[in-house]
């Protein structure tokens, strides 16, 4: 999960978003009715235009804050339309998003925490983007591959969860990371959720004020740090069994699009870069390879999905992106004995050379990943 959750607000009126510190308005930039300019600074969320046609919109964001960022398009009740991780101070960053007539906003979140820098902005139009309808296909396609990794992911979390009400602290260590696989590929579906992440993913610097932790990480610790199962963790184990059924149950529903695919794809990347690489994921199994493998799974998947489409609109594109795909692919091969097994070596094994090979091929992929969404709608806008 990434560092820092936006934590769950219930369904507020947008209108009354407006008043939120630091929000301020700019003119009309000029910019075609489409792109929406953002910039971004430690204090402020500035947005060029509050109304837009429903359709293909394009968040052109410049952080000129000190802090990174994230910038995030919410729906009225904090489900995540679409988002972008990690922009750095002084850098600009594209993102487009589909969305339908109605209200939403748009939230900054300098130094990456708290609910953000929000303005309220409302897409106008009956008629949402005309699509391609092998990107109908797709989503569909994509969203039944998010639901079976939901179906799968269950049974291996009631084994780890077995394991720990059992008190096996060896048997519960096995069946930790594996239990991980089908959430890793396909997180960003979760994250869209907005209360389902927190409760399961959460780790110890992600937490808010207030909030209790729980999940995968805090049995993690106590398998891995603590060396021992307490009644609480027991209890715990429950708990993310509950917490998963209320995921399996809605992962059906969330709202998906070709864009949000793509997006999810380059976040999934981001979720490499920032938390696997960094060896911070799991900082106590230093399983991080595991989630490492699953995350760019996830992405290739939607990324094979949408491929027929992006290669009509920009060839180039593809070719490179098939090109860092199987180069990052054979990188983390060195890793595992057998290439169909996900027993990757220990991170903490891994030398800082090796980390940084890793990041490089992380970044090579990411950069032309980021471009996927924009080339799925050229044609079909």
């Amino acid at each position: 999960m990434r560092a820092v959750r936006l934590s769950l607000l219930a369904a507020t009126a947008v209108a009354a978003l407006t008043a939120v510190t630091g929000c301020t308005e700019k003119g009309n930039s000029g910019d075609s009715d489409r792109v929406i300019d953002v910039t971004a600074t430690d204090s402020k969320c500035e947005v060029s235009k509050k109304e837009f046609p429903a359709g293909h919109v394009e968040l052109a964001i410049e952080n000129k804050g000190s802090k990174v960022t994230e910038v995030y398009v919410l729906f009225p009740d904090d489900r995540i339309v679409t988002e972008r991780e990690n922009i750095g101070p002084g850098t600009k960053q594209k993102v487009t998003a589909e969305v339908k007539a109605g209200d939403y906003t748009i939230a900054c979140k300098p130094g990456m925490k708290g609910d953000g820098i929000r303005q309220a902005v409302k897409a106008t139009g009956g008629t949402a983007a005309k699509r391609d309808p092998r990107l109908d296909s797709a989503v569909a396609a994509y969203r039944q591959y998010a639901q079976e990794q939901a179906d799968a992911t269950l049974p291996l979390a009631k084994t780890f969860a077995a394991a720990v009400k059992a008190g096996d602290l060896e048997a519960a260590k096995k069946a930790y990371a594996p239990s991980r696989i089908g959430w890793e590929r396909t997180e960003p579906v979760a994250e869209s959720f907005g209360d389902i992440d927190p409760k399961v993913d959460v780790r110890a610097d992600g937490l808010e004020a207030g909030q209790k932790w729980t999940g995968w990480h805090r049995l993690e610790k106590s398998l891995w740090q603590d060396k021992k199962i307490t009644a609480e963790d027991k209890t715990l184990a429950d708990q993310l069994i509950t917490d998963l059924t209320d995921w399996q149950k809605r992962v059906g529903k969330a709202d998906i699009t070709p864009t949000s695919m793509a997006n999810g794809a380059k976040e999934l990347l981001d979720e490499v870069a920032t938390g696997k690489v960094t060896g911070e994921e799991e900082r106590y199994s230093h399983t991080d390879l595991v989630d490492f493998k699953a995350n760019v799974e996830g992405a290739e998947k939607s990324y094979e999905l949408l491929k027929p489409v992006a290669q009509e609109n920009d060839a180039a594109l593809v070719t490179e992106l098939d090109k860092q795909f199987a180069a990052l692919n054979t990188l983390l091969d060195k890793y595992r004995a057998d290439k169909t097994s996900y027993d990757f070596t220990s991170y903490d094994k891994v030398g800082d050379a090796d980390r940084k090979q890793l990041s490089d091929g992380v970044n090579a992929l990411a950069e032309p990943l980021s471009k996927l969404a924009a080339a799925v709608v050229t044609k079909s806008s």
